[in-house]
């Protein structure tokens, strides 16, 4: 971490639920700081992208940028805060992430996202935050509906 000059939260974001709860928090202690807040979504080209050369990339960076505009819009509504803003990266989640850390204050992710590991109690991308971040990691769950306590 920099310092207190640093005032920026990064949030991972997939769409999935547990991360469009992450941007909400994120912007909850944001504005206890006066913090901005820079929704990053990851994303890469799909195993055996050379067959989709001949057809072009764009596609992919265009898809990855209007899920990562949905979930910013399903986390606050039609009107973005105007310290939250979209930041597309092209790169694995992990890395990415990990070294974004360097220049935050926090670092905010989902428990759980859209990864392929069904059964981990946390996610691969939010585990390897909490251990390698540079930064304090703050890991959010999905919220739960009320009537999931009732026993």
């Amino acid at each position: 971490m920099t310092g207190p000059q640093n005032k920026r939260i990064i949030v991972g974001v997939d769409g999935s639920d547990s991360s469009i709860e992450a941007l909400r928090q994120a912007q909850h202690i944001a504005l206890g700081l006066g913090s901005k807040v820079e929704a990053w979504s990851c994303w890469e080209f799909p195993v055996g992208h050379e067959a989709y050369e001949a057809m072009g990339t764009d596609g992919f960076a265009h898809t990855a940028e209007e899920a990562l505009q949905a979930a910013i819009t399903k986390a606050f509504g039609p009107e973005r805060p105007p310290n939250v803003s979209p930041r597309l990266v092209h790169g694995a989640p992990r890395p990415s992430l990990i070294n974004a850390s360097k220049d935050a204050s926090f670092l905010v992710v989902g428990r759980r996202g859209h990864g392929g590991f069904v059964g981990l109690s946390i996610g691969s991308v939010s585990s390897a935050c909490v251990a390698h971040a540079h930064c304090p990691v703050l890991v959010v769950h999905t919220p739960r509906p009320v009537d999931e306590f009732a026993p």
